[in-house]
């Protein structure tokens, strides 16, 4: 199938937008259903156009998007930002989750993993000498 000058394909389309920094990433997503275009799934060489409608799933937050120009090319993220406008009720929506993945993370006992060898001998140490 030959590309129309007004079309391109979905998974260059991310690519240039920088939501993945491969190809190969953007069509993973697309396989495994993380991306829909108008709201139905889709295979990795869909076409697309301007005024499409894509519902994109990245890291487990939601973003849904308005393809607003082409761009073959991967430009500087300033650039990039001007192919697409996001919705912004889903935008606040992201940022609350962000807030409070963050502020779960920060409530945990380990925020950094597990202790390192030589915390943990650090901690016995401080509970020896807080017992006598």
């Amino acid at each position: 199938m030959s590309q129309a000058p007004d079309t391109m394909r979905l998974d260059k389309w991310l690519w240039a937008a920088r939501f993945f920094k491969t190809r190969g990433l953007a069509q993973r997503h697309i396989e495994l259903g993380r991306v829909q275009v108008n709201g139905q799934k889709v295979k990795t060489g869909k076409y697309i156009h301007a005024g499409d409608t894509l519902d994109l799933t990245l890291n487990s937050l939601p973003y849904k998007l308005t393809v607003l120009a082409l761009n073959p090319q991967r430009r500087p993220a300033a650039e990039a930002r001007l192919l697409y406008r996001e919705d912004e009720a889903v935008a606040a929506r992201r940022e609350a989750q962000r807030l409070l993945d963050q502020a779960s993370r920060i409530s945990a006992a380990y925020p950094d993993g597990r202790p390192t060898k030589r915390d943990r001998r650090q901690l016995d140490k401080f509970r020896r000498e807080s017992r006598d």
